[in-house]
């Protein structure tokens, strides 16, 4: 968190018309400056900037506010992100409380390096003729900041050079400790591609091999600045366009979203390394752009798209598939020059709905009646996690492709209730609620949970939970929490305490389960009895989590 009275110190030392300045071209207009709105269309300047009150109007749309506001608005920026944007520019040094530290010195290295980087991709001539050879212009080279990384010693002799402490590097993530404690370069012998944050701040690197190493692409790792996570490749770039445009298309590598911006597909983004997962969907949604998913044809870019299209699709966004045939992929079919055949296949994309329809039945053998029910299933399962209007829409759809009824879609499996019904009627479990939602967002912690709790410990939410430990994020019941703003994240202490008071109710009910069992030998229920009591329940109440136990039967 900023400290606000740095916030202060900030907006006393910028200047509005300064500000604006650096973005729109602004002319002296009695005691204010005029210029043409930059938020709507117009002919006749009506956006005004005031020196004297330091805040901006446009007397056609009425948006107005101050220089912070303006930064938001045009560079489509969270309110941090724009503090942070103005500081950069006024070479201004925040202050952080809660613990938070100025990031300046991190970025300041991240800088030096990507410089370092860059001068090297002139001196590599095999980095040079490779990106001659995909088809990468030199003014993609230089937009997009491509660089090339030598030798670990060399990198270490740079950092030496130019006086960075070691920690500091390892810290903006272009070193890392070894397990004897020596630093060594994370990525050597690549080509380099530097990753920014939405607002355009450097956070990291991806590195591609010129050699035979297994790992064709090194991303940094996880940093203060860098989580793969919540970032979008080439996103900083292609803001603008995908607001303009209310498009963006998402793709599977540096190269494609180099090659798509060169050919003039300015919107394109992607992933790095990583699915699209919830994380990203704040990003994705700001603009509210149409979503297009531009994925190779082969078996994973096929299965990374069914799953992307099943989680934007359970979020409300409007959107397309579109797969590559015969093994191309976006940056072949700009080498090549097949751009009008680009634009076709752009065009032309299956929406996201039938998209994960016709996968879901094409994975199974509808004319045998036991996979064609297991499609049903499937589908109806997905169906549930879309809105009732949408789903109400495409039952139709889905009852075509597989040949049954669309009435069987509405009825309740076995008697009982649909699954929406049977969440929104159930007694919910905050405690549980939360637990779910922390390990949604926070994935390092599910290691150490699936030590300490078993599926048949969750009770009810055992389903959701077994989903989670199999990385099923579009099951239903977990999407409602993603999206249910009440629920919130725990803090790792909380997390911790939290688990410890869940377990301690499980043992106590067990307690009282063993107390009654008339089946079990003496000596071994004497013996559960004693441990619960003695053992479990005492560390328990510590807030010291205890991994199951597995001789207690559950």
């Amino acid at each position: 968190m900023i400290d606000p009275s740095s916030i202060e110190a900030l907006k006393q030392t910028i200047d509005i018309v300064d500000v604006i300045g650096n973005y729109l071209e602004l002319k002296k207009a009695g005691a204010n400056y005029k210029c043409n709105c930059p938020f709507h269309g117009e002919k006749t300047p009506s956006f005004n900037v005031s020196p004297a009150k330091q805040i901006y109007h446009c007397f056609g749309c009425g948006v107005g506010g101050d220089a912070i506001k303006f930064v938001m608005e045009y560079e489509k920026l969270s309110y941090p992100e724009a503090i942070e944007k103005l500081a950069s520019m006024y070479n201004f040094s925040l202050r952080y409380a809660q613990g938070q530290g100025d990031y300046s010195e991190t970025r300041r290295v991240l800088e030096m390096i990507q410089q370092w980087y860059s001068a090297n991709l002139d001196r590599e001539k095999s980095a040079r003729n490779y990106l001659k050879e995909r088809g990468i212009t030199q003014a993609s080279v230089e937009a997009f900041g491509i660089g090339y990384v030598p030798s670990g010693q060399e990198v270490m002799n740079f950092l030496r050079s130019r006086s960075i402490p070691l920690p500091r590097a390892e810290e903006a993530g272009i070193i890392a400790k070894g397990e004897r404690g020596e630093y060594y370069a994370r990525l050597n012998r690549r080509i380099t591609f530097p990753i920014f944050s939405p607002a355009g701040g450097l956070v990291g690197f991806g590195g591609r091999t010129l050699g035979d190493h297994p790992a064709k692409y090194i991303n940094s790792p996880q940093t203060r600045l860098f989580n793969k996570s919540r970032l979008l490749y080439g996103y900083h770039r292609a803001k603008e366009q995908i607001y303009r445009q209310k498009e963006l298309i998402v793709c599977e590598g540096y190269l494609d979203v180099i090659m798509l911006h060169q050919a003039g597909f300015t919107t394109a983004v992607a992933t790095l390394g990583t699915a699209l997962t919830a994380e990203h969907l704040p990003l994705l949604r700001k603009g509210d752009p149409r979503i297009l998913l531009a994925y190779d044809g082969d078996s994973a870019g096929i299965a990374a798209a069914l799953k992307a299209a099943r989680l934007l699709s359970a979020h409300g966004f409007d959107g397309s598939v579109v797969l590559f045939p015969g093994g191309q992929d976006p940056a072949d079919m700009v080498r090549q020059g097949d751009l009008k055949g680009l634009a076709d296949l752009l065009k032309h994309g299956t929406p996201l709905i039938p998209f994960v329809l016709e996968r879901i039945a094409s994975i199974h053998d509808l004319s045998d009646p036991h996979a064609k029910e297991r499609a049903f299933a499937e589908m109806r399962s997905y169906l549930e996690s879309l809105s009732p209007i949408v789903r109400e829409s495409v039952l139709p759809q889905a009852a075509s492709i597989l040949g049954v009824s669309s009435g069987l879609f509405r009825q309740s499996p076995e008697g009982r209730r649909p699954p929406s019904e049977r969440f929104a009627e159930r007694k919910e479990d905050p405690a549980w609620q939360a637990i779910l939602r922390t390990l949604l967002e926070r994935e390092e912690l599910i290691d150490e949970t699936v030590d300490l709790i078993t599926p048949e410990m969750a009770g009810q939410y055992r389903s959701a939970y077994e989903a989670l430990l199999r990385g099923e994020r579009e099951d239903p019941y977990l999407m409602r929490l993603t999206l249910d703003e009440a629920i919130r994240p725990l803090e790792e202490a909380e997390f911790r305490r939290t688990l410890c008071a869940q377990m301690e109710r499980f043992y106590r009910r067990r307690l009282q389960e063993l107390t009654r069992d008339t089946a079990l030998p003496y000596d071994r229920k004497s013996y559960l009895i004693r441990k619960i009591k003695t053992d479990i329940l005492p560390r328990l109440r510590k807030g010291e989590p205890v991994p199951y136990a597995s001789d207690i039967p559950l």
